[in-house]
């Protein structure tokens, strides 16, 4: 071969073993992002999980990046990496999910082989340690395959120097340039497509890369590559294997999903901010279904009891406020609370939630499969979104509220139904300014109602919501709780800008205005009340804002603190302490309903 053609061998080789990093490097990202993320859904601690997660993986490709070194041969070593990423990377969301469902599952089979009661799961050692595993599990696979990655980009710098006869100046540079390039590309594709892509679906597209990627670097530079056959035979077999998930990958996974619901699931599906979850599951001949939604894996709703939930958020402020033409409705997808908004006859109702996919579930028949899948959804929320006062507006609720303002608009009472505050991002939506904006939107004898976590699992976190309501400048804030089965003792803040407080106001009732078929005056009134000593220390509490984000953190260590409890039934003394409305538990001496 002449010296030109040598030459032009090497621009092609450099040219392919540069577009192969930046490829690669964003398949990477993709990996690091799509297991992080399904690990969060599976152990349901969604966003420390994430971040958890994110940063082992980053740990993990560095170790791999040292491991790098002892290959002695880096053509065939990257060979080998090519498909056992796509092998480890294709399965991931199905190991993960195969992984979580036996944890499950092992406990059910003791349970039926001893013939024990359907509501007595063992809880010993063998249980715990197999729980323990299952949550290890997924970080131990994240590890295995952020070394792989790891390894990567090394090796594609040695391959590349090779080909310049060890004599390449700024190899590095180029060689973490395309890399740096390539993950920002692949960053870029999770969030604009892959983010709301059913996540088996996005592992195997992934691993098909990295096979692609494999067979052209075999077939270029088979005579470096040691055991060639073998590994272009693993190649095919690893493409079989994908083409099987292709096919039959998200009939597992769903499978695998409805085991660790207590229900089975009829729909799930990822929209562009959040992983959703329906189940179903029949209780009595004839007694409608029990529907539940969840959103990453936390239950938001079961439709046995979400009308006591519902009532609870609306009812108070609607109530107290002088007038109810105008009701705005901050979060509330689902379409619950505008249909007890409905009740008091207003001349409209404006709901901000952030995910279109969301609302359009709750609002439009879906069929899948010839199925009516969304049938008992819209009966749950009685057609709300139907009605024509109902208008619904897409976006943040932190820039959706200054277009509001920009507008001119005014209401006469403000419903904040957000998820806990248990990310950073949410954390904007549970602060002195946020709430400050609220409050130009209130008319001057208007009421604001917001969802305020548990005040059991979550006091501290409960407690700031009601001081950080306070700091945004409303002039009465108080707060009530009840229980709601399905979530446990729950809590919300109600506040107006002047005058009585809104108690006040409820016991000047000698009657309901409305009657929805649940709220009487005196489970109403009751809910106010709380266990003595509940408000101590209070005023040590913190106001959240935007520079502090202290909910976020009230919130994380209320629910570490009680994940020793909230994952088994709380002690009957700390529940008895709650037994304070109507609607409360009623236990027995051996804490039994």
């Amino acid at each position: 071969m002449t010296s030109v053609a040598r030459g032009r061998a090497t621009v092609r080789d450099d040219i392919a073993v540069i577009v192969m990093t930046g490829v690669l490097a964003g398949c990477g990202l993709v990996y690091e992002y799509l297991l992080a993320s399904t690990a969060g859904r599976i152990l349901g601690a969604v966003e420390s999980v994430i971040f958890a997660m994110i940063g082992l993986m980053i740990v993990a490709m560095g170790v791999g990046a040292f491991l790098s070194r002892f290959i002695a041969r880096p053509f065939t070593g990257f060979a080998w990496l090519e498909v056992l990423i796509a092998v480890l990377g294709g399965s991931s969301v199905l190991l993960m999910g195969a992984v979580a469902a036996a944890t499950v599952l092992l406990p059910q089979a003791i349970a039926t082989t001893y013939g024990m009661p359907p509501d007595l799961v063992p809880q010993g050692a063998l249980v715990a340690a197999l729980r323990s595993a299952g949550e290890i599990a997924p970080y131990v696979l994240g590890a295995i395959v952020g070394i792989l990655v790891g390894m990567e980009i090394p090796l594609l710098a040695r391959i590349r120097q090779s080909f310049h006869a060890d004599a390449l100046v700024h190899n590095t540079g180029t060689i973490y340039g395309a890399d740096y390039i390539g993950a920002g590309i692949g960053a870029a594709l999770w969030v604009a497509v892959m983010l709301a892509m059913d996540p088996v679906r996005a592992a195997y597209l992934t691993a098909a890369v990295n096979l692609v990627v494999g067979v052209g670097f075999i077939v270029r530079y088979r005579r470096r590559i040691a055991w060639f056959a073998p590994i272009l035979g693993l190649h095919a077999v690893a493409g079989l294997g994908l083409a099987a998930v292709a096919q039959e990958g998200t009939g597992w996974a769903r499978a695998m999903e409805d085991i660790l619901y207590a229900d089975r699931v009829v729909y799930a599906a990822n929209t562009e901010h959040q992983r959703v979850a329906v189940t179903r599951r029949l209780v009595d001949a004839g007694a409608p279904p029990v529907i539940s939604l969840y959103l990453n894996g936390r239950l938001q709703f079961s439709s046995s009891d979400e009308h006591v939930y519902h009532a609870f958020l609306t009812y108070p402020a609607l109530a107290a406020a002088a007038r109810r033409e105008h009701v705005l409705v901050i979060g509330g997808g689902d379409g619950l609370a505008a249909r007890d908004i409905l009740r008091w006859a207003p001349r409209s109702v404006t709901v901000l939630d952030l995910d279109r996919e969301l609302v359009e579930l709750f609002s439009s028949p879906r069929f899948e499969e010839g199925r009516f899948v969304n049938r008992e959804l819209l009966a749950l929320n009685g057609f709300a979104f139907r009605d024509p006062r109902v208008h619904v507006r897409f976006g943040d609720a932190f820039v959706g509220v200054d277009e509001l303002l920009r507008e001119g608009r005014s209401f006469d009472s403000v419903i904040v139904d957000l998820p806990d505050p248990g990310h950073p991002d949410l954390a904007r939506l549970y602060s002195v300014s946020f709430y400050r904006k609220l409050r130009l939107l209130l008319a001057a004898d208007g009421t604001l109602a917001i969802q305020s976590t548990s005040p059991y699992f979550a006091r501290d976190a409960f407690l700031s919501i009601g001081r950080t309501v306070e700091a945004a400048g409303f002039g009465r804030v108080d707060q009530y709780g009840q229980n709601v089965p399905s979530l446990g003792q729950w809590g919300w803040t109600v506040a107006t800008l002047r005058g009585p407080s809104v108690p006040e106001r409820l016991r000047r009732m000698e009657k309901l205005p409305v009657d929805d078929g649940f709220m009487t005056r005196e489970l109403l009134l009751g809910a106010f009340a709380f266990p003595q000593g509940f408000f101590d220390g209070r005023d040590a509490i913190t106001a959240s804002r935007l520079d502090n984000a202290a909910i976020y953190h009230y919130y994380l260590r209320g629910w570490e603190e009680a994940a020793g409890v909230s994952r088994k039934n709380p002690p009957v003394d700390a529940l008895k302490r709650f037994d304070t409305g109507p609607n409360a538990l009623s236990l027995d001496e051996n804490g039994e309903n």
